[in-house]
């Protein structure tokens, strides 16, 4: 479907779905951001530090699998380990600095969730001990290094993986460290260091399809 025959009234899904992200210049408060994400929980929203909202299209074919297949991979790790929370993309943290973002998956150890405020229906109103974002064809790089860096590292994060399939490279977070960059797919493994014990990333499977 072209711009020329879309019709003139679109849903938020359906503009996102045939546009692409889309960014509410308006500042919300976090009160008119959980009401807007209640009023369409299907929509996965961001709100930055100031207020703008953004809200995100329809991954893609490939990266819709990468993502599933990291969340698996830590979910059988989680499963066999019972230790903490594990959260899929779709969940959005209220950070200390007053944003709120999704990563693609998160973790939360015991410690953590002892000092999560949040009930059940809330955000969770802590910070992720382990977060990894997947990038999508959707995504430009350096925003997602930025949202590593300025973000998820910068509220306190212990460990972030930032996996590009495209360039075939990742970039592994540490607080207090510089970034470590990994390149190529073949035989590479991640691992959950002292955040995710026992945890490796054979980032052959992160590779696009043919």
């Amino acid at each position: 479907m072209s711009a020329d025959t879309l019709p003139d009234t679109l849903t938020l899904e359906e503009l996102t779905r045939h546009y692409g992200p889309i960014t509410l210049h308006a500042p919300l408060s976090r009160t008119d951001f959980a009401t807007l994400a209640g009023r369409y929980p299907d929509l996965q929203m961001e709100r930055e530090v100031d207020g703008i909202v953004s809200v995100m299209s329809p991954v893609k074919k490939g990266s819709g699998r990468r993502e599933s297949t990291l969340f698996l991979l830590l979910g059988l790790w989680w499963y066999k380990h019972k230790q903490g929370e594990l959260y899929g993309s779709s969940t959005g943290f209220d950070l200390p600095d007053g944003s709120n973002k999704s990563p693609d998956v998160a973790w939360l150890s015991y410690a953590t969730m002892s000092i999560d405020t949040a009930t059940e229906e809330d955000f969770p109103k802590v910070v992720p001990d382990f977060v990894g974002e997947v990038r999508s064809s959707s995504d430009r790089l350096p925003k997602l290094k930025h949202k590593l860096t300025n973000t998820w590292m910068a509220n306190g994060v212990r460990l972030a993986w930032l996996i590009d399939p495209y360039e075939e490279k990742a970039y592994v977070y540490r607080q207090g460290q510089a970034v470590e960059e990994l390149s190529g797919f073949d035989g590479a493994f991640l691992s959950g260091e002292d955040v995710l014990p026992g945890f490796m990333l054979d980032l052959g499977e992160m590779k696009r399809g043919e």
